[in-house]
């Protein structure tokens, strides 16, 4: 508590005081995370087809490290991130099932940064928690532009957005941005940006992109040149190319405004292909969510023109997403609150060319899966040096075998008793908590009334809009009532904004680029609510679009689940989307 009370009088601070000398020689820091391209997605990574030359020229300006490594999908990635710290130790582990929630505990880059003086801002993807207190905002970032859980139509974000002219939330209001997503969110950090350059302050900016995640939705032109190849890759590169001509007018911004030379600009993605791997996946094994190395070894380059690094080239240390915060923090000359602790290490003195010996150590790579979100021992790949332990039952030598074919088990068991060895020390480290669901905060003030979403619920993965339109699905929310008192409760099967009654249908929605499906009408006679001890009943009538519940709340922990049924009592679903409101707002 006191390290989270230090961190927010210090970025309130920060919001106050004028700009000084000393700020203006700081560096900034601006860091784009592509989401779901993968190494082998790159032409300078040699493959064949798809066309990077910002990409290609971002690589040839910048130190690269080519043993670099994430998690193997989004949330557990952007947590490492954002805290230094292992994704099952911070919690955001999951792309929906109640495990995005980034744990309070751990001070994030934008806190440390802004307890310092920098301005920072968010504008793309956050996915580390949709509500109070694990929203950007209340997290450091002092402006936020970004959309909800795991992609643009994701079950929790604007109904039927489809990366045109899309509804977005700014700074807590939602707010309708024409463009393409990753137009608007490259337009919107630049400006951002110019701001800060104009009064002297120093930046900490995090351009997160929605692409190349899908629906693969792109204009047409970026799709031409790559009709050869099937829809999907086609689409998907093209979304890579629109990315590729944006970073080439991101460095002309910052040309033009004076901030190429001390800024700190990091590109990198967010785990393996999603989509590219049947044309080239630089000769990795496995893509998106696998443990083998497509999965999860990913590009990271850095350039810092005026921050005396080593000429740019190629360093091959095995690094990860948890080195990333602590590097910054060493380069910009920054110290996190007192009792931090990161699970990654400094890549500052590689970058500066230090002939210093990097630590030897093992890396692991674990998360929480989509359809068994409690994590199992054992469900991980240790990284060591040359060798890969996968599932604690594989060993792979990539000197010998980079496409990891050849299960070398049986010949090396002091290899293997040394991996289990550091695992086993790892996993007592995380198990106690590592299924301890962080809760959605209900009754204050910063959020009245909270919208949940089915992204929420715990250890049940729902978290798109097609499973809104066709899927029979039921979870629990887990809350922290902040105050006793009363509460409405508002249950309703399609979101606000689709004005549709709890049993209609929904028509198949023609966007831009691609067609939603239908939604499909449910049946509903009665609506049900239990939030810890307490009970509701209500009927639901033809064209009712929501049923709304009053009820008296204890403060603390509980959870919430509802249901609707028909008209003999069998269970069809929850509902999809529950608006809590306290009458009365807590601070």
């Amino acid at each position: 508590m006191f390290r989270l009370l230090f961190l927010l009088l210090a970025a309130g601070s920060a919001l106050c005081r004028p700009a000084t000398a000393a700020d203006a020689a700081k560096p900034n820091v601006l860091f784009v995370l592509v989401d779901d391209q993968g190494y082998g997605d790159l032409a300078v990574h040699g493959n064949p087809v798809i066309k990077t030359p910002q990409m290609d020229r971002l690589h040839a300006e910048s130190v690269r490290f080519t043993d670099f490594h994430v998690m193997p999908m989004c949330t557990p990635t952007r947590g490492q991130l954002m805290t230094g710290v292992d994704a099952l130790r911070n919690g955001a582990m999951n792309v929906s099932s109640g495990r995005t929630n980034l744990r309070r505990e751990f001070p994030t880059m934008p806190e440390i940064f802004a307890a310092h003086g920098y301005r920072t801002g968010i504008f793309g993807k956050w996915h580390l928690g949709d509500n109070y207190p694990y929203r950007p905002q209340d997290r450091g970032y002092q402006e936020s532009i970004w959309y909800p859980s795991s992609h643009i139509p994701s079950a929790a974000g604007h109904f039927n957005d489809d990366y045109f002219d899309d509804v977005y939330r700014h700074n807590g209001v939602d707010r309708k941005f024409e463009g393409y997503t990753t137009d608007v969110f490259f337009r919107e950090a630049q400006a951002w940006m110019k701001r800060q350059a104009e009064r002297h302050e120093p930046f900490l900016c995090y351009l997160p992109l929605a692409a190349a995640h899908g629906p693969l939705f792109v204009p047409d032109r970026y799709r031409e040149p790559y009709r050869q190849q099937k829809p999907a890759i086609a689409s998907f590169y093209g979304m890579i190319a629109n990315i590729d001509e944006n970073l080439g007018r991101l460095d002309t911004f910052l040309r033009e405004n004076g901030l190429r030379e001390n800024t700190i600009l990091i590109f990198m993605t967010d785990n393996g292909t999603a989509t590219g791997d049947p044309v080239f996946n630089a000769g990795m094994r496995g893509k998106k969510i696998a443990l083998y190395e497509g999965g999860h070894r990913v590009p990271f380059f850095v350039r810092w023109p005026a921050g005396k690094l080593r000429p740019a080239g190629d360093i091959d240390t095995l690094t990860q997403s948890q080195d990333v915060l602590p590097t910054l923090l060493e380069l910009c000359g920054l110290t996190p609150p007192a009792g931090t602790r990161f699970d990654g290490t400094s890549l500052a003195g590689l970058l500066r060319g230090s002939t210093a010996a990097f630590p030897d150590r093992k890396l692991v790579i674990q998360f929480s899966r989509m359809n068994e979100p409690q994590p199992k021992a054992g469900d991980a790949a240790v990284l060591w040096k040359r060798w890969r332990l996968v599932s604690d039952r594989e060993l792979y030598d990539l000197a010998t075998d980079p496409a990891q074919e050849r299960n070398v088990i049986a010949q090396h068991p002091e290899v293997v008793a040394e991996l289990r060895s550091h695992y086993s020390r790892w996993w007592a480290g995380v198990a106690p908590r590592v299924n301890e669901i962080s809760p959605i905060h209900v009754g204050s003030s910063r959020e009245n009334p909270v919208r949940l979403s089915p992204c929420d619920w715990v250890d049940v993965f729902f978290d798109q809009q097609v499973q809104v339109r066709k899927a029979k699905k039921n979870g629990a929310w887990s809350l922290l009532v902040d105050h006793e008192g009363d509460y409405e409760i508002s249950l309703r099967r399609w979101p606000v904004e689709a004005d549709a009654p709890i049993t209609a249908g929904m028509p198949a929605y023609r966007g831009v680029d691609g067609i939603y499906a239908p939604g499909e009408a449910f049946p509903v006679a009665s609506a049900e609510l239990k939030i810890g001890d307490l009970r509701g009943k209500k009927a639901v009538a033809a064209d009712d679009k929501v049923v709304s519940f009053s009820v008296k709340l204890p403060a603390g922990r509980t959870d919430l689940q509802t249901w609707f049924r028909d008209s003999v009592g069998n269970e069809i679903a929850g509902a999809y989307y529950v608006a809590m409101r306290a009458l009365s707002p807590g601070k």
